[in-house]
């Protein structure tokens, strides 16, 4: 694997050894290719496909390894768990600080221009893609393995998570259990049309007052924001 800037890594190996396996040369590159330089470079393979399997093998080790590890719990707690731990905040933090994988990303000009190497979508996606080739190359229990190498941690966290687990679903608890009505969010955009802002502001039932305000780059990003807002508001 060669790369323009010679400051960046020139092999896979220090990847690998990250990730704890093993890939051929082919199939690493794949794992690593964006579809914006498969587009520059006619007969590259993306790793979309492999992105696919590996999402489908994660929730699975995810599922019975929850599963396994909180007996007592109901299906809609470890549903929320498991959301969380796989969630695109969750494996672009395992990218960045477990495998360190951005020198390594395949993009293309433009791409790679806008700071893809560095895009949380992105490197959820890579993240994926390697489980995926795992499983492709050594089959179901060299992947759990690796899961297993990188999620661990994150599950160990997610149990102790509380309320933070799902903000929306705890303020609307918290708000029946204080008698108050049902989470209402009003959204606002802002910014160019390549970086919009959201901003959601929560209010409950009839009562007009802001419980809480947040901004995220996404709807679903604000609105958690604000709902954490107005929990630990009403929490206190």
């Amino acid at each position: 694997m060669t790369h323009t800037d010679d400051t960046q890594p020139t092999n896979g190996n220090e990847l690998l050894q990250a990730l704890g396996t093993t890939l051929s040369p082919d199939l690493l590159v794949q794992a690593l290719t964006h579809r914006s330089f498969a587009h520059e470079h006619p007969g590259a393979k993306h790793y979309e496909r492999l992105e696919f399997l590996g999402d489908a093998v994660l929730e699975l080790v995810a599922t019975e390894t929850l599963f396994r590890l909180h007996p007592d719990m109901s299906e809609g707690q470890l549903a929320k768990m498991r959301a969380k731990a796989v969630s695109e905040e969750a494996l672009s933090a395992i990218a960045r600080t477990k495998l360190h994988v951005e020198p390594y990303i395949l993009l293309g000009i433009g791409e790679a221009s806008q700071g893809g190497a560095n895009k949380s979508s992105i490197l959820c996606d890579i993240v994926e893609s390697l489980i995926g080739a795992t499983f492709l190359e050594h089959g179901i229990d060299e992947a759990r393995e690796v899961v297993h190498h990188l999620i661990d941690d994150t599950l160990d966290e997610v149990a102790g998570e509380g309320p933070a687990l799902d903000w929306k679903t705890s303020l609307t608890v918290k708000a029946h259990e204080l008698g108050k009505g049902e989470p209402v969010y009003h959204m606002a955009v802002s910014g160019p049309q390549y970086a919009q802002v959201f901003t959601a502001r929560v209010s409950l039932g009839d009562d007009e007052a802001i419980a809480g305000t947040g901004e995220g780059s996404s709807k679903r990003k604000a609105q958690l924001a604000a709902a954490e807002a107005a929990y630990k508001r009403l929490d206190s």
